[in-house]
């Protein structure tokens, strides 16, 4: 009796711990579905030859491809700076490429990088910026953060939302 319901609290275990990989995102099909829809909010930015400036900012994600292709729009404003930013980014697995355009600077390149459990990587190339961006989705927040040390902006961090739908 004792050695059945050893076996009983065995399998009773590995059955929920079966149970809760399955949900858990960490092995959740990877794509863009987390994301979709429109974000505001605001943060920082700190330009290389001056103080950090408030910055706000709009963004919509547009998923196709079954998830594994976005259409980024961003708009942002601080009291001295505006951008106005789109990306087509798709995913192979975790692996990202694409390429961006900035409509007030008439600047473009390349995105790479990687997309794992919520968590975008990527380095955005252009012919004169690079930058490491870093995107962390949980629910219906989002933190944006890139570094461009050199650049005319060096630093951005911004908080954002989604919108209600």
């Amino acid at each position: 009796m004792c050695r059945n319901r050893t076996i009983l609290h065995s399998v009773l275990q590995c059955s929920l711990l079966i149970t809760m990989l399955a949900m858990s995102p960490a092995h959740a099909d990877q794509s863009f579905d987390n994301v979709a829809g429109s974000w505001s909010g605001s943060g920082m930015m700190k330009p290389s030859n001056g103080p950090r400036e408030r910055v706000r900012c709009k963004v919509d994600y547009i998923v196709k491809s079954a998830g594994q292709s976005v259409k980024m729009n961003v708009r942002c404003a601080s009291d001295a700076y505006k951008m106005d930013l789109n990306a087509n980014i798709d995913q192979n697995g975790t692996v990202l490429s694409g390429n961006w355009f900035e409509s007030q600077y008439r600047q473009g390149g390349k995105v790479s990088g990687q997309n794992v459990n919520g968590v975008i990587e990527a380095k955005v190339e252009g012919d004169t910026i690079t930058a490491l961006l870093t995107v962390n989705t949980k629910g219906n927040h989002q933190t944006f953060v890139m570094d461009s040390p050199g650049a005319w902006v060096s630093h951005v961090s911004i908080d954002l939302v989604r919108d209600a739908r």
